[in-house]
Order: C-alpha cells, then structure tokens, then sequence
C-alpha cells in the first residue's frame, strides 16, 4: 500500500502544501489526479468561508461549500458539490492516473463517504496515493488504511521525495 498523509501545523496550509505539490509533479511530467483546494474570503464572513477544489490536473473548479451567513457557525460543507468533484476525480483516475493527491482525509471520508472508494480504487491499482489529515479524522484515517500509511512531513519536498521514493 502506497498511501502518505501530513498534517499541517497552521490551517489552510495544507491546502497550499497540496496545491504547490500537485503544480509541481504535474510539471515533472507525472499524471496528477484528484484535488487541491483553495479558501477565499467572504466579504459576509470573518473566516475563509468559500471553499473550492480544482480537479486536477486542470480542472473544472467546483465550489464545495454552502453560503451560509455571517451567523452561521455549523458545517459550510456541501455535501452534494463534494460529491460531484468525487464523481469527476473517480472519472480522471479511471483513465489513468501516476499520483493521487486529495486535499484531505476528512470528516465524511471518515464515515464512509467523500474520496474514500476513490482512495481505495487508487490503492488497488497501485496508484500512491497523497493526504492531508486533521487530528480530528487521523484514528479513522489510520484505521481506514490498516496503519499502512506512511506520515510525511508538511512541505512540497518531502512529500515529493516521498512519492519518488515509492516508485
């Protein structure tokens, strides 16, 4: 099983990490598949509130959240534009794929759901697959991979080395 995960020390750096490693495999010549996410502020929020992921390699873009208010303080996650960026990565890894690389490891994944059959897919065809994981899903994320994955540390060389390493 070929499936690393990192945690970031700040939120959101994750998803730059991911986002920079994804830019840089892609311009080595490697197939990326999956998706990097970016959070862009809300001038009705006081946090990141719009959530989007690329499907990589190049798109489309797909909001993944729900406008919910400045007073909201439940789950901004949408639930069915999550699903359809799993429908389109499943779609890309079906043709082929030299890395998968998905922003997170995340609360529905760790129910059963999100990117988690798309991550297993990859597994079986031997596809390495690259995650980033918050302490609140790691014990589902560990358990979901049989304490198989390798933890890397947080920037775009290490997990680079990592995948080079796999190989």
């Amino acid at each position: 099983m070929k499936i690393a995960y990192t945690m970031s020390p700040s939120p959101g750096d994750m998803d730059e990490i991911l986002a920079h490693l994804a830019t840089k495999l892609a311009e080595s010549g490697l197939r990326t598949c999956g998706v990097a996410q970016t959070n862009t502020s809300n001038e009705e929020c006081q946090h990141p509130c719009d959530m989007d992921v690329l499907v990589l390699p190049d798109g489309p873009v797909i909001r993944i959240s729900q406008s919910l208010g400045s007073e909201a303080k439940g789950c901004r996650l949408d639930p069915a534009a999550l699903e359809g960026a799993v429908a389109e990565v499943s779609t890309r890894l079906a043709k082929g794929a030299d890395v998968l690389i998905l922003n997170k490891f995340g609360k529905h994944e760790a129910e059963g759901r999100g990117f988690r059959d798309v991550v297993a897919e990859a597994l079986s065809q031997d596809i390495p697959v690259i995650t980033g994981v918050n302490k609140q899903n790691l014990e589902a994320f560990l358990e979901f991979t049989g304490g198989m994955a390798e933890q890397v540390p947080a920037t775009v060389d290490d997990l680079s080395n990592w995948l080079t390493n796999t190989k």
